[in-house]
């Protein structure tokens, strides 16, 4: 069995441990983040029959799965970097989920393209959860505006998604975005790396984006 194929099984195995001793039925999808590896490293998982593939780059991701995507259209590819209002033409055409929608410029552009490509993108807002001035993500006191305006402009606007502080114990940001999620009325939840899937899990984040523990370390 291959490393990646052999980790992401751990990794649903110890999901299903933590979240079984709370009595939690719904357990996440894991978004496989496949950013700088190559074809050799994703085959494995593909052929094990893993569908969520999370990318940062809009330019290496068409590079990357324009044509699996086309013999594979069970493939759901997730872009969770920042998104340039630049790439978004490119960005809508390839990628099924967007997680990183902060402001309504992106979210007009992404709207403007869907239209042209008749197609729907799933929309997630990131959250700057820590008011981090280094860190993208919509400000929490700006967040009812731009939820408006994303209904106003018929985005499919399914959750929230955030990037908590390094180096600080990440529960207190999940309890605080799961609450946020759930006052909006959301079903999905983006939330939880490598290094705290379990915690954003047992905070019932509906989709963890895991790289390194599934690949192994970026070089």
């Amino acid at each position: 069995m291959h490393n990646a194929v052999k980790n992401l099984l751990d990794i649903e195995n110890n999901i299903k441990i933590n979240l079984g001793r709370l009595n939690i039925q719904n357990y996440p999808k894991i978004i496989a983040v496949s950013k700088t590896f190559k074809l050799d490293n994703i085959l494995p998982l593909l052929e094990h029959g893993h569908i969520d593939f999370g990318e940062n780059k809009v330019q290496e991701a068409l590079e990357k799965w324009t044509e699996i995507k086309k013999k594979n259209l069970n493939i759901k590819l997730h872009m969770i970097g920042k998104l340039q209002t630049n790439k978004v033409k490119f960005a809508v055409k390839l990628f099924d989920y967007i997680h990183s929608v902060d402001s309504e410029k992106i979210a007009k552009k992404i709207a403007e393209e869907q239209l042209k490509l008749d197609k729907k993108v799933k929309i997630f807002l990131q959250v700057n959860i820590g008011d981090e001035s280094q860190k993208s993500g919509i400000k929490k006191d700006d967040l009812d505006k731009l939820v408006s305006y994303c209904n106003e402009i018929k985005l499919d606007l399914i959750g929230l998604m955030c990037i908590p502080p390094v180096n600080i114990d990440p529960e207190h940001y999940f309890k605080e975005i799961q609450e946020l999620n759930k006052n909006f009325g959301f079903k999905e939840l983006s939330m939880g790396m490598s290094s705290d899937y379990i915690k954003a899990a047992k905070n019932l984040s509906t989709y963890v984006r895991i790289g390194s523990s599934i690949f192994g370390q970026r070089i």
